[in-house]
């Protein structure tokens, strides 16, 4: 199976992939499985594995599903244009249910724009602010996430609560159905507007050696209504998990 052939995968946020790689040296390797759960009815929950990729440059960094370039870079603020690659997409032939198989296909997308993260005493706050630049959705999303992290000598724990900002275009490619497609399919015609999903984050690292790393990485996304309410989606939320193991140079 081709790592990125979703039926359904929501985004993974800029929040999440760099939590699962906050103990990045300058260059690891490693493997990790990503578990994400279908938001859409007679949609296939996935397990997908993906390499770990992670550099930390001066200048350019890269973890495992995005990269950038820091216009500012200290030890308690990191500024950067960000690449992000969103593997969520929904593919008709992939569905269990006959209506569904008549909608149209909504495809991955590539997205850019900037991060921020902050490091402090009382925690640490990452944000993002990306567009869709190969005309799929022309969509734009807006993540916030605030996280402390626990140390217990080579164990580490970092809770964190967010919330996932799509805008009405994003929305709209992705759980949105036109006219057409209600016509062919049956399925009554929706037209979301934007949203806001809150999240819950939890994020756990153990460093097995001088040189290996284990990490795990979950998330429970609450859809918001614009989301919940569309005739594509069947759940109040997702699940996505993220387990992996890394050497680092």
């Amino acid at each position: 199976m081709n790592t990125f052939k979703l039926s359904a995968f929501m985004l993974l946020s800029p929040a999440l992939v760099s939590a699962f790689a906050a103990h990045a040296d300058p260059l690891s390797l490693g493997a990790s499985v990503i578990y994400a759960q279908s938001p859409y009815r007679g949609g296939q929950d996935r397990y997908l594995p993906v390499p770990v990729i992670n550099y930390e440059g001066e200048n350019f960094w890269f973890r495992s599903l995005q990269g950038g370039y820091y216009l500012w870079k200290d030890p308690q603020n990191q500024l950067s244009l960000t690449l992000l690659g969103s593997p969520q997409q929904y593919d008709p032939d992939d569905n269990d249910l006959g209506d569904m198989k008549s909608l149209d296909k909504r495809r991955m997308t590539l997205m850019a724009g900037g991060t921020y993260r902050h490091v402090a005493q009382w925690g640490i706050l990452r944000t993002a602010l990306l567009g869709d630049v190969l005309n799929n959705s022309n969509g734009i999303i807006w993540d916030l996430t605030y996280l402390y992290r626990f140390e217990f000598g080579a164990f580490s724990l970092t809770p964190g609560i967010g919330a996932l900002w799509n805008s009405a275009n994003q929305n709209r490619y992705y759980y949105g159905v036109s006219s057409h497609e209600s016509a062919r399919s049956g399925i009554a015609q929706y037209r979301p507007d934007d949203s806001w999903s809150p999240y819950v984050e939890l994020n756990a690292s153990y460093q097995l050696s001088q040189n290996w790393n284990a990490s795990f990485s979950g998330r429970y996304t609450r859809f918001d209504d614009e989301i919940k309410d569309s005739p594509m989606v069947d759940k109040n939320g997702q699940v996505t998990l993220w387990t992996g193991l890394s050497y680092s140079f």
